[in-house]
């Protein structure tokens, strides 16, 4: 937190911010990334949030603590044992088999195998368990956080300053819910009862008899880790039909449902040996209220066109891009990113071009996160992750494409588009009725010298504010001068060396008024270009 509040403030409390190079920022990344890894569980956790959240941080940091896993070392079974027994009773009456070795450690719980007996027979399970005294730390851990974050507001502008808020609500009410296993449960049925009766994707039951607050007993599902390219490769799985499933269902979760699973790392998806799709841990999972389903429809439809007056219009709207944002740097940012999702390479001199025009890429831009669209924006930026690791040509905006034409959208939209250009027709037919006697009216007061017209001046550099500075500060240098010369002459040296000290002020506020403001460098991050690169290194 001292380092990133002296890059904004030289000193502090005051002062230029600091030009800080790309390797800088890497480095104190990394040191972030061994802190958190230190602090435990929580610290874990917000880590994964901040790795999606480019507007809260740099390119670099989040480049590396994307690197974070959800994978601490488990806790010993004699403490699971307690939490797993007060919610559902004795393990040897519950279950007819109990692996104590975990088969998944996260940082909030960690998860067994076992089996069971029911009207079905006997049946494998995967046992969640929450991990025990992790209520107290978390409530800790959230009440340092809370109290760092007006420390670290000081030192933000604006927009960051809202980002960062939202963050620490939605990581409060999103760890919260991701310990609450009844909750989870509750989503998993929701979410099975949509995308499960697709055949697919495979959704694991939920056992009801054996699951709590505390423990979630569900269907053991099997599989290979969705990216272990070369297992899947082994037995044949076509790795971009899978890519494609991916995507589909996660448009579908959050433009038709309306309720998504949050937390697609590959941890959490698996592809079994006939090609479905699993999803496991529904702790993070997220609901979208219909403005917001529209929003994105809106979005999706305009990327699909490649138009980018309507991508800028749809992020303005959404509340995610500031209206004041300048749209010609945004149109050519919108359209490297189009021209990246699709695949193709981007032209280095382009990329360069936009450096020089924003300096720091997405970290300096007028972009900011409403608290509903933080989840959306996670699963978005880890499906790709997962996707191109799949399929490195993978084309996203043709998939996209294909999903909206085939669940009727565009042609919605067109429909929607027709018809409001028949009625901004006829709208414009009205006003063409009105104009001729208010320009006959204009005229006639025209005529009696009647007629004034009141000018506005936009100053959005403020020049005339900087004009003003200088002439104030040209006068009060002048008068220090003067000062000075006059006391020494009559012999005030004390005087004398106040006035001097009193002019040299001035003048380096003077200097400072004539130099221009620089931003923080850093190179824009394209997904597929670093795969490819790294893949080159490798």
């Amino acid at each position: 937190m001292l380092a990133y509040a002296r890059d904004r403030r030289r000193f502090l409390l005051f002062g230029r911010p600091r030009r800080v190079s790309s390797e800088t920022h890497r480095h104190r990344a990394e040191v972030l990334l061994e802190s958190l890894l230190t602090l435990g569980p929580t610290f874990i956790k917000l880590g994964q949030l901040l790795s999606t959240r480019p507007d809260v941080l740099p390119p670099e940091y989040i480049d590396v603590l994307s690197s974070l896993q959800d994978d601490v070392p488990p806790a010993g079974w004699d403490g699971a044992k307690r939490v797993l027994e007060a919610e559902i009773g004795p393990v040897d009456e519950r279950f007819a088999a109990f692996d104590t070795d975990p088969i998944s450690g996260a940082s909030l719980g960690q998860v067994y195998r076992a089996r069971i007996d029911d009207d079905d027979g006997t049946r494998d399970v995967a046992v969640k368990i929450r991990r025990p005294g992790v209520e107290e730390l978390v409530q800790a851990d959230l009440r340092v956080i809370h109290w760092s974050l007006p420390v670290l507001l000081y030192f933000v502008d604006d927009a960051r300053s809202f980002s960062l808020e939202n963050l620490a609500d939605e990581f409060s009410k999103t760890i919260r819910e991701e310990m609450d296993y009844e909750r989870e449960a509750e989503m998993l049925r929701e979410i099975q009862a949509s995308i499960g009766t697709d055949d697919r994707y495979v959704i694991p039951d939920v056992v009801e008899g054996h699951s709590g607050p505390r423990v979630l007993t569900m269907e053991y599902v099997g599989g290979t880790k969705i990216n272990d390219v070369e297992e899947l490769d082994r037995k044949g799985i076509d790795r971009s039909r899978i890519a494609e499933d991916l995507q589909w269902a996660y448009m579908r979760m959050i433009i038709d449902d309306g309720v998504f699973h949050a937390d697609p790392h590959p941890g959490n998806l698996a592809v079994t040996d006939e090609g479905q799709i699993v999803f496991y841990d529904f702790g993070m999972s997220g609901r979208v209220d219909e403005f917001v389903q529209d929003k994105i429809v809106e979005f999706y439809i305009a990327v699909a066109n490649q138009d980018i007056d309507a991508i800028l219009d749809a992020l303005i709207e959404i509340g995610t891009l500031s209206p004041e944002a300048d749209r010609a740097v945004m149109a050519e940012v919108m359209e490297l990113a189009i021209q990246d999702a699709r695949g193709e390479d981007i032209e280095q001199y382009r990329v360069q071009q936009i450096i020089g025009q924003v300096e720091d890429s997405i970290y300096e831009f007028p972009l900011r996160l409403p608290k509903n669209l933080a989840l959306v924006l996670r699963v978005a930026t880890v499906v790709e992750g997962v996707c191109v690791t799949l399929d490195p040509e993978f084309d996203f905006i043709s998939t996209a494409t294909d999903y909206l034409v085939e669940q009727g959208y565009r042609e919605e939209s067109i429909r929607q588009y027709l018809s409001e250009s028949g009625q901004q027709v006829r709208r414009s037919a009205e006003s063409l009725t009105r104009i001729a006697p208010k320009t006959e009216r204009a005229l006639d007061r025209l005529d009696r010298d009647d007629l004034y017209v009141r000018i506005g001046v936009e100053d959005s550099k403020n020049v005339f504010e900087n004009l003003a500075k200088r002439l104030i500060y040209g006068m009060l240098l002048t008068m220090g001068l003067f000062s000075t010369g006059v006391l020494y002459a009559l012999e005030a040296p004390e005087g004398s060396i106040v006035a001097a000290a009193f002019s040299a002020v001035v003048l380096i506020q003077l200097y400072r008024s004539f130099r221009t403001q620089r931003a923080l460098a850093a190179r824009p991050q394209f997904t597929r270009q670093n795969l490819r690169q790294r893949r080159r290194e490798e």
